[in-house]
Order: C-alpha cells, then sequence, then structure tokens
C-alpha cells in the first residue's frame, strides 16, 4: 500500500530552483531516507511533505488524499527538527501532551496515550522534568514522543540527531529504528550523514541539486550507483578511467601506460561501444593489497599514507594513474608501511561501471549490470 505519492514535485524561490520534477512512492510502514550535500533539495522536500512550504508545481498524495495544497495541522503528520523545539516552561509529560490538548482531546485520553508513550520510549522516570534538565538524547525521545502521540499517518525526521555526540548518536539510531519497525509508521528522515542513512534505511534517495538522482536499497545503492555523484557522495569510492578495448572473445580495460583489466564479457551490455573511455568504481573494502612481486597481475603503486582507525586500517596508495586509492581492511595492525611497494586486486564483483553520461538511470529498477574485473 502506498502512504506518499509525489508527481512532478517543484519549487521555486524567485530565479532559484530548490526542487525540480521529483517523482516518488513511499510504501506504508517503510523507512526512506533522503540524502544529499547541504542545498541538495531534502529539506524543501520535506518541507513541501509537511505543508510548511507550498509546490510551484506537483501534487502530493498521503494515501488517497490530495493534500497539496492542505496546512499543515490537516495532513497528521509527526514531524522531529534537529533542535526538538521543546517548549522550555513545560514539562516532559506537557510537552508530550501538547499536541492533543490542541486537538481537544479529553483529559482521559491524554492522559492514557502520553502514559503509553512515556513507555514506549522509556520516559516515565522523566516526566515531571524540564527540558534544561535532559541530556541531548533525552530531549530528543521527547521531541520524538511528542510527534508519535497523536499516531500520525507519517513522521518526518528533520536530521533529528544532528546535534548528538556520536556515540549517542549511534545509539539513538538503533532506538529508533526499533520503534519505526515496532509501530509501522511511514516514516522519511533527511540527513547528510552517509552511514546513517545506510544503516537506517529501507532505501535511500540521493538528491543533488534539486534533482532525484537515485533511489533504492541501501545495498544496491552504494554497490551500484547510477552516477559518479552517487558513487563519491555515498561512501568513499576509487575511480578508474581507461579505454574499453576487444581483445577477440575477452574484453580489457586499458588504463594506459601499459597497464590494463582483464573484464568479463558476459557482464557486458550487448550495445557496448568499444573503443571509448569508460568510468568504474572500486569500494575500498573490496580492494585486496599484497606485497608487489614480478610478472604478477593487477595494478602496482606504492602506500604512500597508513591511517590507523583502531577496528581498522586505510591505506593511500600512489600508482601511475588518477587520484591514490584508497584501502580498508579490517587488520587490528598496519601489515604495510610508507614507501612499501604493493598490488591492487579485486574478486570479480567488486567493480562496477558507471553508465555514460546521460544515459544515468534515477530508477532503482533501471541500474546497470555490473562489469568483472579480474
Amino acid at each position: 500500500m502506498t502512504a506518499i505519492t509525489i508527481s512532478q514535485l517543484s519549487k521555486r524561490y524567485g530565479g532559484t530552483t530548490a526542487l525540480r520534477d521529483l517523482d516518488l512512492h513511499v510504501q506504508q510502514g517503510e523507512l526512506l531516507t533522503l540524502l544529499g550535500p547541504s542545498g541538495s533539495g531534502k529539506s524543501t522536500t520535506l518541507a513541501l511533505i509537511a505543508g510548511l512550504a507550498l509546490p510551484s508545481a506537483g501534487t502530493i498524495f498521503l494515501g488517497q488524499r490530495d493534500v497539496t495544497l492542505l496546512p499543515p495541522a490537516k495532513r497528521n503528520i509527526g514531524l522531529v527538527f534537529q533542535s526538538y523545539a521543546l517548549f522550555p516552561h513545560l514539562s516532559v509529560r506537557e510537552n508530550i501532551a501538547f499536541p492533543l490538548r490542541i486537538r481537544r482531546q479529553s483529559s482521559k485520553v491524554i492522559d492514557k496515550k502520553v502514559s503509553d508513550v512515556l513507555a514506549l520510549l522509556r520516559l516515565d522516570g522523566l516526566c515531571d522534568r524540564r527540558p534544561a534538565q535532559l541530556s541531548g538524547g533525552q530531549q530528543q525521545r521527547v521531541a520524538l514522543a511528542r510527534a508519535l502521540v497523536f499516531q500520525p499517518d507519517i513522521l518526518l525526521l528533520d536530521e533529528p540527531m544532528g546535534a548528538l555526540d556520536k556515540q549517542l548518536r549511534e545509539e539513538v539510531q538503533v532506538e529508533l529504528r526499533r520503534l519505526q519497525r515496532a509501530l509501522g509508521t511511514t516514516t522519511i528522515l533527511v540527513t547528510h550523514d552517509q552511514e546513517e542513512a545506510l544503516s537506517m534505511s529501507d532505501r535511500v534517495m540521493v538528491l543533488a541539486e534539486g534533482v532525484m538522482q537515485q533511489v533504492g536499497p541501501p545495498q544496491e545503492i552504494y554497490s551500484r550507483p547510477c552516477n559518479a555523484f552517487v558513487a563519491g557522495f555515498l561512501g568513499t569510492a576509487n575511480f578508474l578511467h581507461g579505454r574499453l578495448a576487444a581483445t577477440g572473445t575477452t574484453a580489457r580495460l586499458e588504463l594506459g601506460e601499459g597497464d590494463f583489466l582483464s573484464l568479463d564479457t558476459a557482464a557486458l551490455r550487448p550495445d557496448t561501444d568499444y573503443g571509448t573511455t569508460v568510468h568504474a568504481i572500486v569500494r575500498p573494502e573490496r580492494t585486496r593489497l599484497v606485497p608487489s612481486a614480478p610478472d604478477q597481475e593487477g595494478l602496482k603503486g606504492q602506500v604512500a599514507e597508513v591511517v590507523y582507525l583502531g577496528q581498522s586500517v586505510r591505506y593511500h596508495i600512489q600508482t601511475r594513474h588518477d587520484r591514490p586509492f584508497i584501502v580498508a581492511t579490517n587488520d587490528k595492525q598496519a601489515r604495510f608501511s610508507r614507501g612499501d611497494p604493493v598490488t591492487l586486486s579485486w574478486p570479480a564483483d567488486a567493480v562496477w561501471l558507471l553508465p555514460p553520461a546521460g544515459q544515468a538511470s534515477t530508477s532503482e529498477h533501471m541500474v546497470r549490470p555490473p562489469v568483472h574485473m579480474h
């Protein structure tokens, strides 16, 4: 069942287009994350769904209702901001009860619903405190409780964990995802944090300059990006640039200066245009790193930098081609040092060929098949 249907939605501010021709379907109970840099259109999309702004063109349906021009109070949407926007002079209980009071529900109903949501979010012992007496994580849970207490059809979260430190943010992410699944509330989360988007979402929509770039499950978006922007924004990507050449029954990516990588032609599209320059990516964690040896197949390089991260080690490898490669390992200690000669290689399914410019799809159903490199 579709909870939100957006068709050709656009928003302009004078001569600036903040959102352009957005088409989107969000399923009932789904958690969709809007991801992108500042100015990409994330918060504009959220504001349009909430009714805090009106579109310049397009329509918004919540279920079967056309809410495109309805005020926020008539959309039955819960909204949580990064600042939480709690009333400082009210207690936790009074903050949570506020949406029910303005809906003129009875005292008995209010007491029951507030008690239920206090228990759900484990806030029972804090109900008489003021916001200033709470930690950042507790304030976030109060804001969430206030957004959920009137049982909204849609929950909108605008960077709700942006003010929390890293450890607390990770704890709240787990708690929020548990709660969202338990309630089955259709949720849209806005964030610029790539790890947050990958770990919490059923689907991720990537935006840039007001245009949807790609939407799909986190693993698909990460491993099969539709263009270079998505590849580079959603995590770290190593880019390969080379000429696609046919050699009898096989093919290869010629990187220049005599370096090349063999391709699995079974994975190439039938209309593959040989002789053109193509672009591919490989993620740091899929790259293998071994000491260099004579006549060894793979891409040769030298360790330029070693970064120790506690649970992993990241190597910056300088090759003869383009920017340095980044390799991520799960080693607890570094196996290579600066200046060591090394060889880079990848498993068959690790390298993804990006679609040609102008042919990148914005649909999760039109992602190209991978190119295998050996």
